[in-house]
């Protein structure tokens, strides 16, 4: 954990866990340049939604917003946020402005709505090109490798409500 010193270099960012009634998580492809890592040119672009926290706002409206830009969902219900902040540099290449990198706070929903309401072009600045559900444990084999301490944090803290989503289906 970064001390709060440390943590004002880390834009403020909240990621959305968005659960399916089957325990998967959904995951979009990004849109634009991405480094290519390994043997996968172009791959690793799959990711939750996630986006800075604006001036004032709270963490639970900042998830909101950001999943209804990035993927038109409005219709889900928050079921935790997680505690504390998870932070990552940004690589070299990466660098945006003045920050070091993100810290992130994640929020878990369950969506309960209907797939036709995933609207990709539902903000101005489209994000994402594609999208699925995935299984928790995936997400991590699918994001830049810069944020996979992240993914695995979240995969070890979300399964036991992802096995809760599954039982109480």
């Amino acid at each position: 954990m970064l001390s709060d010193k440390r943590l004002k270099r880390y834009r403020p960012n909240v990621g959305v866990a968005l659960f399916n009634r089957n325990g998967q998580v959904w995951v979009g492809r990004r849109i634009g340049k991405i480094a290519t890592f390994g043997d996968d040119p172009g791959g690793h672009r799959w990711q939750m939604p996630q986006g800075g926290i604006d001036a004032g706002e709270n963490v639970a409206s900042a998830a909101f917003r950001e999943l209804a830009e990035e993927t038109g969902v409005t219709t889900a219900r928050l079921l935790v946020i997680t505690p504390g902040w998870m932070a990552y540099d940004f690589p070299t290449e990466e660098k945006k402005r003045d920050w070091k990198g993100q810290r992130q706070k994640w929020a878990a929903m369950i969506f309960e709505g209907e797939e036709n309401e995933i609207n990709l072009n539902a903000h101005h600045k489209q994000e994402f090109d594609e999208w699925r559900w995935v299984e928790l444990e995936e997400a991590t084999h699918l994001i830049v490798p810069f944020k996979r301490a992240i993914y695995a944090e979240l995969t070890d803290s979300f399964t036991p409500l992802r096995d809760h989503i599954r039982a109480a289906c």
